[in-house]
Order: structure tokens, then C-alpha cells, then sequence
């Protein structure tokens, strides 16, 4: 993963973000001249090698410079200098783990540096490991509260990891920080598009589109047309957006829902995986891919993708209810039960989780657990037809969801849905492709597929 915003469009400024990773000096203070003057000579050896190791680098040459810093290293072990610059070379060429073990020793060096800990978080960051780079940017913003630039990757972290309602209170109040600063309006403006803030998000999309056309105004206006489940307007957007900048991340995922949307589902899992070979770790493609993936019953790619979803979203009832479904139709009964008892906790209203613990707890002989899960099953429909009633008749509008309904899927056959994927307060009519039994039925008859809570 590189800079998110690094390749902008006609009349795009270079965005504080981008200057922030191309432009701070990966560099740790190293007062060499200093230490010459007053070290033995094997520091002043040291001090040599490291001089000589930094020339190298500024000149492009990571190679011979990794070489130089690991010399110094080889006669002073815990010089932190030397292990954040050799951390620096690393990250230049891609090879994040290293870079990670560098830092982390020369924080163990000098844990007050701010410096090497914002390079520690940006080698997080850049290996597409958001959640990671989170807490070490929360420490250098709180060292350095003037950080500026901080404060658009940790929101971008955050963005990443759906963390909306932290993203909005981290940059809201900081506006006069950022008042032409586009990398502000464009990711205070997709937090607010996913915390249901339309109306206020849609002055950062005006905000977008006033410096000009540009992939990122297109990928805004494509996610709130989303957001109104759209998806013909949303489709036209993101088009555009992708054409204009196909390595925009998370342009290719929001694509691929919108045509899922409008019932194109083998364009949709191009778009997926056009996605994923951007960023591996992006949560909705994974998820989206999983779950089709699960309909199909390949089970074993259905399982690297819905195990991502969770390892990059731990939280996220919905990719969780989809791995623990899944287990159920691998037959890892156990396992599947465990997950959804942990769900229900989670989110006790989610019928078509107390569903299917009924199904695990039958197939486990516990029938007792069965039964106190098929009356709550029975208690939350009711609930749910005496609203409906209330409304007078059954509720048009679908639950707040960031997934489109599949076209393909409004009228699923008997049995198994082709691909599962939609948005629905509860997955009525989709038991088999839950791997749930038709024996427990749920009143809310919408569509079948994932159901974002």
C-alpha cells in the first residue's frame, strides 16, 4: 500500500497527506559530529560508517546504505539513529517488516522519539496495517499536538478500519487546522457519508468538487448515491472515478457494490479483485468476495476472505456473522456456535444470528439452548410484525446499510441463493445458503445476503 491520495487529477493540489509521506525526512536527529569529537574510536568509527551510510541513502542507493547502517549497528547495537534510518531504507523498498523491526528497537533505544515512532506508524500504515498504526499515531499526536499531517493519517486509519464516528470527532473539530486542505474535505466527508450525515457531508463533496474534476469528488458523490441505495447514479460515479484514477483505493470496492446493486454480479467480482490487488486488506471487497464465494460453496476461498474481513474489522458483527455461518456449512459446528454466542451478545437483536445458534445448538444435541433460541427468534418477529403493523404494512425502506440488495437475489429460488449478497434487517428465505434450517422461520421476508448492523 502506497499513500492514499498520492495521484491526483487536473487542478488537484498536492494534498497535505501526500506531502507528509514524501516529504518528512526519514532521517532520526543524529549529532555525528558531536560524537566524534568526544567518543572513542570505535564510536568515531561508527560515527564514519553512519555519515557515510546517510550519503548513500539521500543519493537513492538503499542497498549500499542498509549495508553502512548495519556496519554501524555491528559496533553500536542500540544507536537509535542508525536503527531508524536503516528502518527508513527498508520501508523505501517495500519490505515493511523490516522496517517495523528496525523502529521498534530504536524506540527501545529512545522511546521519547516522535520522530521514529511516526515512522513506525507510517510503516504500519503503508504495509496497509491501519489498525496497527492507530495506536502510535494516537502517542505522537499526543506529544505533538501540532502534528498536522498526523491527524489525516490516523483519520485515514480510521476511515479504513470503519472507525466513522472516531474519524468525524478527530477532524471536525479541527477544521481551522485545515480550512483548504482537500485531504481533510475528502476524508471528513466519506466519515460523514458513513455516520449517515448526508446533509453535512455533502458540503465537503461540494468543497471536493469546487478544485476541479477529480476521481476522489466522483468516488464521494458515488458513496453517498450508495448511501441512498441509488445504485444506477452511484454506478455512473464510480465509473468515472475509477477511469480517472484506477489505484484509487477503495474506488474499485464501492464500484463493485453499485453494479452488485444493479444486478452485475461477475463485474462486481472483477471489481473486488481489482481492488484487492491494490490493497489486500480492504474489508468490504473481502467481504463482498467472501460471502459470494460462501453462496457458491467454495468454501476454502470463502474462508480467506470472510477471516480477513474479521482480522481487519475484529468488531464487525457482519463479517463475523458470515465466517460463523460459514462454519456451519463446513460442519466445524462447535466453533460456529461459539462465534454466534459472541455475536448475540453483541447485537441481540439480530434475528437471523439467533437462527442460526438454534441450528448450531441442534445439531450439537442441546435442545434446550435450541428452544431458547428459537422463542427469542419468535419474540424479536413479533416485535418486528407489530411494527410493521403500526406503519401500516411492511416497511419499504431497508435497514441502514452500506450493502446493495443483489438484484439476482430479490426472488431467490428454493434452497440455496447464487450469490447471497443483499442487505436486510434479518436473512429471511435465505436459510440454506446460511446454512440454517428451514424449520425456524423468520417473519421479515426481504432480501437475502450480508446484513450490515
Amino acid at each position: 500500500m502506497d499513500i492514499i491520495y498520492n495521484r491526483m487529477t487536473v487542478k488537484w493540489p498536492v494534498l497535505a497527506l501526500a506531502v507528509l509521506l514524501a516529504s518528512a525526512s526519514p532521517f532520526a536527529d543524529a549529532s555525528a559530529g558531536q560524537a566524534a569529537a568526544q567518543s572513542p574510536p570505535d564510536a568515531k568509527d561508527a560515527d564514519r560508517l553512519l555519515v557515510r551510510a546517510m550519503e548513500l541513502h539521500q543519493a537513492g542507493d538503499l542497498l549500499g546504505a542498509i549495508e553502512s547502517y548495519k556496519a554501524v549497528l555491528s559496533i553500536a547495537p542500540d544507536r537509535a539513529d542508525a536503527l531508524s534510518n536503516l528502518g527508513a531504507a527498508y520501508a523505501k523498498l517495500g519490505q515493511f517488516d523490516d522496517a517495523v523491526k528496525q523502529y521498534d528497537a530504536a524506540l527501545k533505544a529512545d522511546p521519547d522519539s516522535t520522530q521514529i515512532r511516526l515512522n513506525l506508524a507510517l510503516a504500519y500504515y503503508k504495509s496497509a496495517r491501519p489498525g496497527q498504526a492507530i495506536p502510535q499515531l494516537k502517542r505522537v499526536l499526543s506529544s505533538d499536538p501540532a502534528a498536522k499531517p498526523a491527524y489525516l493519517v490516523l483519520a485515514d486509519c480510521y476511515v479504513q478500519t470503519g472507525q466513522y464516528p472516531e474519524a468525524v470527532s478527530l477532524l471536525q473539530p479541527r477544521e481551522p487546522m485545515f480550512t483548504t486542505d482537500l485531504a481533510y474535505a475528502f476524508l471528513l466527508g466519506t466519515a460523514l457519508l458513513n455516520v449517515g450525515k448526508a446533509d453535512e457531508g455533502q458540503k465537503y463533496v461540494d468543497r471536493v468538487f469546487g478544485a476541479g474534476e477529480s476521481a476522489e469528488g466522483h468516488l464521494l458523490m458515488g458513496m453517498a448515491y450508495l448511501g441512498q441505495q441509488n445504485y444506477r447514479e452511484a454506478k455512473t460515479e464510480l465509473e468515472t472515478a475509477v477511469r480517472l484514477n484506477p489505484e484509487l483505493l477503495t474506488a474499485h470496492a464501492m464500484y463493485g457494490r453499485s453494479l452488485l446493486g444493479v444486478g452485475e454480479q461477475a463485474a462486481a467480482e472483477r471489481e473486488f479483485q481489482r481492488e484487492l490487488a491494490l490493497n489486500i486488506n480492504d474489508f468490504e471487497a473481502n467481504l463482498q468476495l467472501g460471502n459470494i464465494r460462501k453462496g457458491a460453496q467454495k468454501f476454502d476461498e470463502a474462508s480467506a476472505y470472510l477471516e480477513r474481513a474479521t482480522a481487519i474489522r475484529p468488531k464487525d458483527v457482519t463479517a463475523r456473522k458470515l465466517l460463523a455461518a460459514l462454519r456451519l456449512q463446513q460442519g466445524r459446528v462447535e466453533e460456529a456456535a461459539a462465534m454466534l454466542e459472541d455475536v448475540v451478545k453483541d447485537a441481540p437483536d439480530l434475528v437471523e444470528a439467533h437462527v442460526q445458534l438454534a441450528t448450531a445448538y441442534n445439531r450439537l444435541k442441546r435442545p434446550e439452548d435450541a428452544a431458547r433460541e428459537k422463542a427469542i427468534v419468535d419474540r424479536l418477529n413479533a416485535e418486528a410484525a407489530a411494527k410493521q403493523k403500526g406503519r401500516g404494512g411492511v416497511d419499504s425502506q431497508r435497514h441502514n446499510s452500506q450493502l446493495p440488495i443483489n438484484a439476482q437475489a430479490k426472488n431467490p429460488k428454493p434452497g440455496r441463493s447464487s450469490s447471497c449478497l443483499g442487505s436486510s434487517s434479518s436473512c429471511a428465505g435465505c436459510f440454506e445458503c446460511c446454512g440454517v434450517e428451514r424449520s425456524l422461520v423468520v417473519v421479515e421476508l426481504r432480501s437475502c445476503g450480508v446484513d450490515r448492523v
